[in-house]
Order: structure tokens, then sequence, then C-alpha cells
């Protein structure tokens, strides 16, 4: 069981897509990252407590059992190697074309996530929920639906308690030990 206090806290993290592309619009894509991030969870032993996946951004609120440039380098990393492989098996070019950037000396040519992802520690269960809450409403404030469970690429369904026989991404929710 996870407690959430100043000693074992847990990260808030926001990645956005690389110049704000609406990359994640199309569900087998959101579906690809809820696919790496179960991946993720597995080879970076990261809990993945709540999350949404947005046109253009994600949310996910992990633990912190790992740096979170490390639980960064699993989830992003991950999916971007995820979202590329799918572009270029499928002959997305036009979509490869907008994600492209100056090549690096490692070789990559593409990139799916800004550099700089929003990360931070929290150290308290208020603070936790008030996260929880606002990655819940993100899509409902972005007009994509009118409650927050009836958006498919959440994890509020699951938090209500009324998951869907096809739930794309399982959380670990029920891991948290609260006080």
């Amino acid at each position: 069981m996870v407690i959430i206090t100043r000693d074992k806290p847990c990260y808030y993290l926001t990645s956005i897509a690389h110049k704000r592309l609406p990359v994640f619009r199309l569900d087998t894509i959101k579906q690809i990252i809820c696919n790496a991030w179960s991946e993720a969870r597995i080879s970076g032993e990261i809990l993945i407590f709540a999350y949404v996946i947005m046109p253009d951004h994600t949310h996910i609120i992990s633990d912190g059992h790992r740096a979170i440039s490390d639980v960064l380098r699993f989830t992003n990393g991950i999916s971007a190697k995820r979202i590329l492989d799918h572009l270029k098996e499928n002959n997305f070019e036009s979509s490869l074309k907008k994600l492209r950037q100056e090549e690096k000396k490692n070789g990559y040519k593409h990139s799916v996530w800004e550099h700089h992802s929003d990360a931070f520690r929290i150290i308290g269960e208020d603070t936790f929920i008030q996260k929880v809450n606002y990655i819940h409403q993100n899509p409902v404030r972005a007009g994509l639906v009118e409650h927050p469970e009836d958006y498919r690429f959440s994890s509020a369904r699951l938090w209500k308690g009324v998951p869907t026989d096809d739930e794309p991404f399982l959380t670990d929710h029920k891991s948290i030990k609260w006080r």
C-alpha cells in the first residue's frame, strides 16, 4: 500500500505534445499511449494512480518510488517510440513531417513530446485529490464531454467505481492507503 506523505510523495506530471499539435486526437493513438504506460509501469516499476489523455497533452499522477525524470523517461519515452513506430508502419508521412525536428546526434529525427514537462511533487492527500479532480475535469473544461466519466481515456470511471468492460488503462489507485 502507498501512503502519500512528505517522505513518500507522488508526482503530478503534465506532458505536452510537440508544438502543441493534436497528436493524440485519435482513439488509436490514445490506446497506444495506454499500452505504452502499461509497459512503462512494469519495466519502470512505477504506479499510475490517475490519468487523462487530451488531444495535445497528458496528465498522470504517479508514485514517488523513482525520480521524476525516470518516470518521464519511462512513460514518455516508451509512448513516443510506440507512437512513432505506428506512424511509420502505417505510412503517416504527413504526421511524421509535423513531428520532425533537427536530427540529434543519437539519430532521433522526430519528437512526440515537448522536452520540458511540467512536474511537481504531491506531499499530501488534499493536494492529491485536488489534482485527481483537475485531471478528471480536464475533458469537461475542454468541451469534449459533459461528465468526466464519459471521456474514455481518463481514470474518472475507475475512481467513480463504474469501469467499463474494455477500460483502456487500469490505474493503481486502489493501492493508496488513505489516512
